[in-house]
């Protein structure tokens, strides 16, 4: 956004060039549009970057716009403004510009001033491709000029894209000036300086081209400088780094050395200058190419002499050792005179006027390799020659330079050519320190080099200069000149006069001569060659002819297209010859006369190709001449024009059947228009593979329309319009002649529609038949698309413009007659195939294969949308038949669906979508009387009707015509410029509708679904125009049928797959909900029903489907995919039931059975699937009735389905670890298979049932928890809102966990803190409420539960499952609350909740059908309290006997320590005082027996309890026998208290000291083992007696785990202290869970270290008060334990029905004489823990504060009853006995 507003300010300024604001406005709208895409905003078509109108544009631009728009975006922002010119300038290649910093050299450590040159060097050809670029540093490093700090800079300058693909180096040399030997001071005198090579480094541009063109900064590298090992190899040292021939340089000590930076910029040099001015600024040095760059640019002067000083060879000299040889080079004019500053060592650096080399120590062979440039003026280049002096370096004291040898060479030759660019080798002439050159004529007419000797060989040898035979010096140059040439021919040719008889060879010849030599002297070359033409037309005309063709094709060329304005001004300006005209038109007419004759036709093609500019100057020449003569000759000119075109003609219709290669050019390139430009590129390859054309007729196709603007200058518009006419319409007519001549023809069409020409009314009326001729042959043949595209596109652009104008109607007409059906044709071609993979593969071009359908689409609504009602009229009318008529109704009708259906144009085409759909509507409303008029009554045609229907319906459902999802402005501007154009359609669908009579039975069902969808549109007039088209399908079904059920059938079916199909559509919801009105209480369509015959059928049917759009919409919000598992199921299971129960369509109920059934298996329900499976299980028979093919079932019969079925169903079981309910479909599929003797699978069904059994006896199954949940609020879904369910929780999952989870599922949710029923208030309210508790299941199959010998592994199993019932239960206070002891007033209000299904089934909750409330005494509660904690020890003690719980007995420690400890305490000191009390059970005598059976079962506890022991003395670990120690000695003391508070409380109740003789004055006291009658498992079993409220069922308590074991523990027993005591209503308003705690708080119970209370406290449960919320998880009362069978555990332990002695001796020993009761309420504290360390007190200390129970005493002195001794097993007791 910065970004724009800097761009916006910069616009404002005011301060840009034409050519910035078209930059700054194009990358504005570039960045515009791009934000536009990213924000989900329309795409804004744009001309010349200003918005357009759709209205004063054709569709096919506006297409073309959206286009461009799009492709700019998708291409980088950082594109030049270059690049997005039309026509030619796309041509231009884009130079590239590489800028270099020198920003230190920090390797410098070389002390003396140094050089360093850098240039581009091209390792493939080994030769340097740029100038140098030089930088002079001081000893210290820093610039020689203190000027140029931060200013050593280059910008290598017009590299092509060729270059870029080179193998380029930037390399980088070193010289430095001092001493010859840098480390050896003796080496010459300290004043003399040499120029000595010193190192180089190099850089590999393909390691660095990538980083830098994504940059638009500089980067920072560094390069490392070698030093060379051997000055003999300096010459191609940069050469041995870059191949890594390490052992010829020594590489630098240290990483660092030359850091430069680079930045790679695009661009002409004045978009380069404008964009980067700061770098201009800097200085910097423009550094050339050596040679010309790819483009040529008019008026780029330049005249530069590169010269490379290559090697020498020079003798001894008599000397020991070899010379230092330095050359010194001067450049001097013909006087002798030195040119001053016409030496270049690199740019950066002035220009110096002599030249040094550097010198290569003692070597007579040197090798310099080294460039200079040499920028002579031109004037001076004449006559100015080069000397080379040779001088010896000594390096003895006095340093002397001793000259001994010079070499010479003139710059150019005598014929006026410069030195060729090649290597020279020149002769060295001895001489001496004494030699003067002042005479510089002396050694000039010596020969320079072995041509110059052959040129003179009489040379005397009595010369003073002599020539040294064994020394040479080898140079080599190039020339760089825009002035200067070194060709011979074309200085012939420019001075022909001199040599007249040599014109004809002269001409010939200039076909070598190179562009570059001809582009540079063009303006003289065509003055030369037309006064050529003037001295001798006859002789030299034909020779003129082909030079001048030459030169205009040479033009052609990339490099120097740039010159053809230069060609353009000359013949506008400058060009002079008046008869000209006559001879090339003489010439043309003879060339292409002779095209069928001549063999070889490359001439001809040659001027084929120069028609455009031979036209020229032929019509400029005629200009000429009619000034000069009046306008004589007019009739003879126009005669040979006329002949000229017939000759034309005649090359185009010869029979093209040359195989001759034809290498494609661009032909010439229309003004305007860029479509054609485009296509013309895009189908370029075309041409490589297929069959050529005549390569003379492409030529000409290719040239004809450049020449047009030249005869509109010497023609009137219908003359040249006629010219052209007859041209085109001599190309042959058919498409078969080959691909690539059908391209040619195309093409020279489309620039003929391109040309200034076709814009003249008067030629178009001429034109415009031969064009649509030619493109309606090639759309019927499917050819060329593409470019019959463009052509369209191009002529109903200029028809838009031209609108106004009346003949715009007759050309309108010609096009639909011509182009109407055939486009159709085309179009429904091209959509079938774009939807073919092979059809994309096909394609010729990739981009075409998205744009061509654009591009017809944009061509026939171009060409609809100008037609008017007299041309549809016009239309209509020209069918010959009903069937032309119905197949074009067909076809359009087809072709408009396809546009709303496939997507054309993108989404954020709005502009393109709405006019698309604007045009759609308005040739609809045209069509629609042909279509009632003509296919009706008699001749109704169901085809064409259904088609017309289907695009109704399918446009009013268009997406970008739903105004309610636009923004309020953008709605008001879419409707003020069309309106609602689904009212407008809706309501032609409803006159068509009408007037189809009796014929709409015909649609009925079949529209029903697709008037549905329309019915979805949330726009009122739109539902009221089809609720009568609704109350018509009724009606009309009803007369002819008696009923309506196919409507009604149809209807639902489409719903649901309505819901099916709107999968991620946000506004579905609300569309139903507007359905739901139709349907619901929408007044008009009951009121129509309610006028009928048929009003009760109606109104139910109009109730169902209420009812069950209510369903599917709750169905569609839950499967948006970010809903839960849970409400996806629940919503399931309620539409399944809809279907089945309510409408019977059980097609669709078996379809969401599977639904459901994937559903569980994807949360791994597997018990739910099978169940949901079932169901259809259910629906099938053992029949062999065929069956189709449905859903993923393949075709087979009912038999193999259900079987299929049922071994899926018995194999989810199994995965659910429900064996009971697979067992009996292992005995249906057993007895099926044993009907039909089928063995082998009864074999296998048999083992799978026996495996069952195994599994059921052998692994562990975990009995689920139960949660009671309350949806309350209306923002709840249908089929939750405020109602109650029970939920079956997952394996481990609590009360706490399960609340998290809900409240995870409803986030909005509120969880209410009670459980009481909500009030009106809650249910009506606009929220989400949940309330949750936990509940428990009352078994249904209580005779299982109460076998003796049925395992509990089995009971488990039916205590949790096939439930309906639960049970919930609240504490409440009923009549005076006795404050001394509250619990005699502490009642329980038992709700049980009965459920709609039994769980588990084909949901994991059902909705609760019924409610029972029932109240529970507090006696009856004390006695299931100690009933199921019996029942609890005895499971516990007999897993443990039975070895199936093994190793760590802590469980077993816990829970005996809790029930003992809790005894001890004085725990039932409250039932006793409350239910044992004489003055309870005098005003109570209706609950003796309860109390009995309250005593007997504390009498039972302690029995339990002392087997428990027994158990535990054998399985202790050593290290806790203190523990077991102090179990036994609180065992003894609880025996003691509950037989003396038995014996004190009950002395006075009735029938009660029978049972006790004992405690009334027994002085032998015997243990509780010392009965002389063992008891049996019948008299145990006569023990658990059935109290009232074993009807009621008992509470539930887990036991399947560790975790689940001492969660009981905590959970439901009760410590009853004093101080806890003193209000009991707070114990009972815990919410009663059997989860309600951890095996952590079980650790944590003193009241200073609990710290996890509240975390525990649950949605629906009632809060403790402060001082009890601590001991929150001892004090869990609720719920209790269920019944359970005690026999099964007991197995007769008696030698003949009597205990042995050893037992009964142990028993003594364990628990002790029953001794009188102490207080009962003595704490621990006060009768200490002995035997006990204090580790051990740490570690168990907490269990007896956190767990109790309430067992009465159970020594004979209180009459209890005896109990069985304990197992064999118990293998420490009988070895202690």
């Amino acid at each position: 956004m910065n970004e724009l507003i800097d761009l916006r300010r910069q616009l404002l300024s005011g301060h840009l060039t034409q050519d910035q604001v078209r930059e700054v406005k194009r990358h504005i709208t570039v960045r515009l549009d791009w934000g536009n895409e990213h924000l989900g905003l329309d795409l804004v078509p744009r001309k010349e970057f200003e918005m357009v109108d759709a209205d004063q544009i054709s569709v096919s631009d506006l297409y073309k716009m959206h286009l461009s728009s799009r492709h700019s975006v998708q291409q980088s922002t950082s594109q030049d403004g270059g690049r997005q010119r039309h026509g030619d300038s796309c041509r231009m290649p884009v130079p590239h510009h590489l800028f270099v910093n020198l920003k230190s050299f920090t390797y410098n450590t070389i002390g003396e001033d140094t050089d360093i040159f850098f240039s581009l060097y091209d390792l493939r050809e080994g030769k340097q491709i740029s100038e140098k670029f030089m930088v002079r540093l001081n000893k210290n490093g820093g610039p020689k000029n203190p000027e140029k700090v931060d200013r050593l800079c280059a910008l290598f300058t017009d590299l092509s894209n060729k270059d870029m693909k080179r193998d380029l180096y930037i390399v980088s040399q070193v010289i430095r000036t001092g001493r010859m030997l840098l480390n050896d001071s003796k080496k010459g005198p300290p004043h003399v300086q040499y120029r000595r090579p010193y190192g180089c480094a190099v850089l590999a541009m393909s390691d660095v081209l990538q980083t830098i063109s994504e940059l638009k900064e500089e980067k920072d590298f560094v390069l490392k400088v070698y030093t060379c090992n051997n000055e003999n190899e300096w010459y191609q040292i940069h050469e041995n780094i870059i191949r890594k021939s390490s052992t010829k340089y020594t590489a630098p000590s240290t990483n660092y050395g030359l850091i430069i930076s680079l930045q790679l910029l695009r661009g002409d040099m004045e978009q380069v200058r404008r964009e980067n001015p700061m770098i201009f600024n800097r200085g910097v040095a423009i550094t050339r190419k050596l040679g010309f760059p790819d483009v040529i640019m008019p008026g780029d002067m330049r005249n530069d002499l590169y010269l490379t000083l290559e090697r020498g060879d020079f003798e001894r000299g008599g000397k020991s050792v070899q010379k230092n040889i330095e050359v010194t080079m001067y450049v001097l004019y013909a006087d002798g005179e030195i040119l001053k500053e016409c030496i270049s060592l690199g740019s950066g650096e002035h220009n110096i006027s002599e030249y040094r080399s550097f010198v290569l120590y003692h070597n007579n062979s040197p090798r310099w390799s080294e460039v200079i440039k040499l920028p002579i003026p031109i004037e001076r280049f004449r006559g100015s020659h080069l000397r080379f002096e040779f001088r010896h370096c000594s390096t003895k004291d006095k340093g002397e330079k001793k000259l001994f040898g010079f070499a010479f060479t003139p710059l150019m030759r005598e014929d006026g050519t410069t030195l060729s660019d090649e290597s020279h080798e020149l002769y060295v002439y001895k001489c001496d320190e004494n030699t003067t050159f002042s005479n510089h004529a002396l050694y000039l007419g010596l020969p320079c080099c072995k041509d110059d000797f052959n040129g003179c060989p009489n040379i005397p040898s009595s010369l003073i200069f002599q020539r040294s035979t064994k020394e040479t010096l080898w140079i080599s140059t190039q020339l760089s000149s825009t002035k200067l040439t070194q060709n011979v021919d074309l200085l012939a040719l420019l001075k022909w006069k001199a040599n007249p008889d040599r014109v004809m060879d002269i001409l010939g010849r200039l076909r070598h001569v190179c562009g570059e030599e001809i582009v540079k002297f063009l303006q003289d070359i065509l003055d030369t060659l037309f006064s050529i033409l003037d001295d001798n037309t006859d002789k030299y005309g034909p020779l003129v002819f082909q030079s001048l063709v030459f030169i205009i094709n040479l033009l052609r060329d990339s490099k120097f297209y740039h010159f053809r304005p230069v060609m353009d001004t000359y013949i506008q300006k400058h060009f002079a010859g008046a008869l000209a005209y006559k001879e090339l038109i003489r010439c043309l007419k003879w060339y292409m006369d002779r095209s069928a004759e001549v063999v070889r036709q490359d001439h001809i093609q040659e001027a084929m190709r120069a028609l455009e500019y031979l036209f020229k100057f032929i019509v400029q020449s005629r200009i000429l001449y009619s000034r000069a003569t009046c306008g004589m000759e007019e009739d003879q000119f126009r005669a040979s024009i006329q002949e000229l075109f017939q000759s034309i003609r005649f090359v185009l219709s010869l029979d093209s059947r040359s195989s001759e290669t034809l290498i494609f050019t661009q032909g010439p390139q229309p003004t305007t228009g860029q479509a054609t430009t485009n296509q013309g590129n895009c189908l370029q390859p075309l041409s490589c593979n297929a069959p050529r054309p005549s390569p003379l007729s492409a030529a000409l196709l290719n040239s004809f329309p450049a020449i047009f603007d030249e005869l509109l200058q010497m023609f009137t518009v219908q003359e040249v319009a006629e010219f052209v006419r007859g041209t085109l319409g001599s190309m042959p007519s058919t498409v078969h002649i080959g691909q690539s001549m059908d391209v040619v023809k195309l093409q020279s069409i489309a620039w003929t529609v391109d040309s200034r020409l076709f814009s003249f009314p008067e030629s178009r009326r001429i034109l415009l038949p031969v064009v649509l001729h030619h493109i309606h042959l090639h759309l019927r043949q499917q050819k060329e698309l593409l470019i019959c595209s463009g052509i369209l596109s191009s002529i109903f652009s200029i028809i838009k413009s031209s609108s106004l104008e009346s003949s715009v109607q007759e050309e309108v007409e010609m096009m639909v007659e011509s182009l109407l059906d055939v486009l159709l044709q085309t179009l429904l071609a091209i959509m079938s195939k774009s939807q073919s993979q092979e059809a994309v593969r096909g394609q010729r071009c990739p981009q075409c294969t998205a744009e061509i359908t654009g591009e017809y689409v944009s061509c026939l609504l171009s060409l609809l949308r100008q037609m008017s009602d007299i041309h549809f009229q016009h239309l209509l009318d020209n069918f010959q038949s009903k069937e032309e008529l119905k197949e074009f109704l067909l076809k359009i009708f087809c072709v408009f669906r396809n546009l709303m259906k496939l997507s054309i144009f993108p989404r954020d085409w709005n502009v393109m979508r709405l006019l698309t759909s604007n045009i759609i509507v308005s040739t609809t409303q045209y069509l629609s009387p042909a279509l009632h008029k003509s296919f009706t009554d008699a001749d109704f045609d169901f085809k064409v009707w259904n088609s017309y229907f289907s695009l109704a319906v399918l446009f009013i459902n268009q997406p970008s015509l739903q105004l309610e999802t636009l923004t309020p402005a953008k709605r008001k501007k879419v409707f003020d410029k069309y309106g609602d154009m689904r009212v407008m359609m809706a309501y032609e669908l409803f006159s068509m509708w009408q007037n189809l009579g009796e014929n709409k039975i015909h649609f009925i069902p079949g529209m029903i679904g697709p008037f549905l969808g329309v019915t979805l549109v949330p726009q009122n007039e739109v539902r009221n125009i089809m609720i009568p088209i609704f109350h018509d399908m009724m009606d009309w079904e009803q007369r002819k049928n008696g009923n309506f059920k196919q409507v009604e059938a149809e209807l639902i079916d489409k719903l649901d797959s309505l819901v099916s199909e709107g999968k991620g559509d946000e506004n579905y919801r609300e569309l139903f909900s507007l359905l739901t009105q139709l349907f619901g209480p929408y007044p008009s369509l009951l009121e129509k029903i309610e006028q009928e015959t048929w009003r009760e059928t109606g109104v139910s049917f109009v109730t169902s489907v209420t009812r069950l759009m209510e369903r599917l919409l709750d169905y569609r919000d839950c499967m948006k995919g970010d809903e839960t598992e849970n409400k996806k199921i629940g919503c399931t299971v309620n539409l399944l039931n809809f279907y089945k129960s309510e409408i019977n369509k059980e097609e669709m109920y078996i379809r969401y059975i599977h639904k459901l059934c994937d559903m569980h298996l994807q949360a791994e329900n597997y018990t739910e699937a099978a169940f949901t499976l079932l169901l259809y299980w259910e629906l099938l028979h053992w029949e062999e009735r065929p069956l189709r093919e449905f859903l993923h079932y393949p075709a087979q019969s009912e038999w193999h389905r259900k079987e299929g079925l049922c071994r899926k169903v018995i194999h989810y079981f199994n995965k659910g670890k429900c064996w009971e309910y697979g067992i009996p479909l292992c005995r249906e599929l057993a007895f099926q298979y044993e009907s039909l003797y089928d063995y082998q699978s009864l074999s296998w069904i048999r083992k799978m049932e026996a495996a069952y059994y195994d599994n059921i006896m052998e692994q562990q199954r975990l009995e689920p928890e139960f949660f009671r949940v309350g949806f309350y609020g209306r923002k709840f879904p249908f089929f939750l809102r405020n109602k109650e369910f029970v939920c079956r929780g997952h394996d481990y999952e609590r009360l706490e966990a399960f609340q998290q989870r809900m409240l995870g599922e409803f986030p909005q949710a509120i969880a209410m803190q009670h459980p009481n029923q909500p009030d009106e208030g809650i249910l009506q309210g606009d929220a989400q409420y949940l309330q949750i508790y936990a509940v428990t299941p009352v078994p249904e199959n209580i005779d299982v539960l109460q076998m003796d010998r049925v395992p509990d592994r089995i009971k488990s199993f039916y205590r949790v499952n096939n439930v309906r019932r639960f049970r919930y239960d609240r504490p409440f206070h009923k009549g005076p609350k006795d404050k001394d002891n509250e619990f005699k007033s502490l009642w329980i209000e038992r709700t049980t909740l009965i459920l709609t299904h039994p769980l588990p089934g084909i949901s994991r909750w059902f909705e609760v059908d019924k409610r029972e409330l029932i109240e529970v005494s507090p006696l009856e509660n004390a006695i299931y309290v100690v009933e199921n904690k019996n029942q609890e020890l005895r499971t516990l003690i007999s897993q443990y006997q039975h070895k199936q719980l093994h190793g760590n007995i802590n469980l077993l420690s816990m829970c005996l320590n809790g029930v003992i400890d809790a005894a001890v305490n004085g725990g039932i000191a409250r039932y006793q005082e409350a239910f044992f009390d004489k003055e309870y059970i005098s005003s109570h005598p209706e609950d003796t027996e309860k109390i009995t059976q309250l005593k007997d079962l504390m009498q039972e506890q302690v029995h339990i309890l002392g087997m428990g022991l027994a158990v535990h003395e054998k399985l202790v670990h050593p290290e806790m026998r203190p523990l077991h120690k102090k179990l036994i000695d609180q065992f003894q003391m609880m025996r003691s208290s509950l037989c003396h508070c038995f014996y004190v409380a009950l002395q006075g109740l009735p029938g009660l000291d029978k049972l006790s003789p004992a405690c009334s004055g027994s002085s032998t006291p015997r243990g509780i083992l010392t009965t002389h009658s063992p008891m049996s498992p019948e008299s145990i079993k006569l023990m658990h007696r059935h109290s009232p409220l074993n009807v009621l069922g008992s509470v539930r308590h887990s036991s399947s785990s560790l975790s689940s074991h001492t969660s009981s523990e905590t959970g439901n027993l009760l410590i009853l202290t004093d101080s806890m005591m003193e209000h009991p209503e707070d114990l009972y308003r815990m919410q009663p869970s059997p989860s309600s705690s951890s095996l952590s708080s079980t650790h944590s119970a003193p009241s200073q270290m609990i710290n996890s209370g509240h975390s525990s406290i649950r949605v629906g449960s009632p809060s403790l008060p402060d001082r009890y919320r601590h001991n929150r998880e001892i004090l869990m009362l609720l719920p209790p334990h269920r019944d359970r069978p005690s026999s099964a555990m007991y197995p007769n332990m008696t030698e003949n029905g009597q205990p042995t002695n050893h037992q009964r001796a142990l028993y003594h020993q364990v628990i002790g004489p029953c001794k009188p009761c102490s207080d009962p309420n003595l704490s621990v504290a006060d009768k200490g823990m002995t035997g006990v360390d204090s580790s051990q007190q740490l570690e168990f200390g907490q269990w007896h504060q956190g767990h109790s129970a309430f067992p009465l005493c159970p020594c004979r002195e209180c009459d209890g009853p005896t109990r069985s001794p304990p197992h064999p097993s118990s293998r420490t007791l009988l070895d202690a006995l």
